[in-house]
C-alpha cells in the first residue's frame, strides 16, 4: 500500500514539474512577444511621425493633408 501511494506521490511531482516548466517556457514566449510588440510599436512611431514631418514641410502651414489633396497637390509633371 505504501508503495502504491510512493508510486503516485512520484507521479503527481513529475506531473508538477512538467507543468511548472511548461509554464516558464509559456512565460518566457509572451515576455519576448511583448517586447517585440514594443518595438514595433516604437518604430511605427517613429515612421509615422517621419511621415506628418514630411508632409508638414512640404505644405509649409504644418496642416495635415488628405491622401487625394496630396496627390492632387503632387501631380506628376505630364498632367
Amino acid at each position: 500500500m505504501t508503495s502504491n501511494i510512493d508510486d503516485k506521490l512520484a507521479k503527481m511531482q513529475e506531473f508538477m514539474a512538467h507543468q511548472e516548466r511548461q509554464i516558464t517556457d509559456l512565460n518566457d514566449i509572451v515576455t519576448a512577444q511583448a517586447n517585440q510588440i514594443d518595438d514595433l510599436k516604437k518604430y511605427i512611431k517613429i515612421k509615422l511621425d517621419k511621415i506628418e514631418n514630411t508632409i508638414n514641410d512640404e505644405n509649409g502651414d504644418g496642416e495635415f493633408q488628405s491622401i487625394s489633396d496630396e496627390a492632387a497637390a503632387n501631380k506628376p509633371p505630364h498632367y
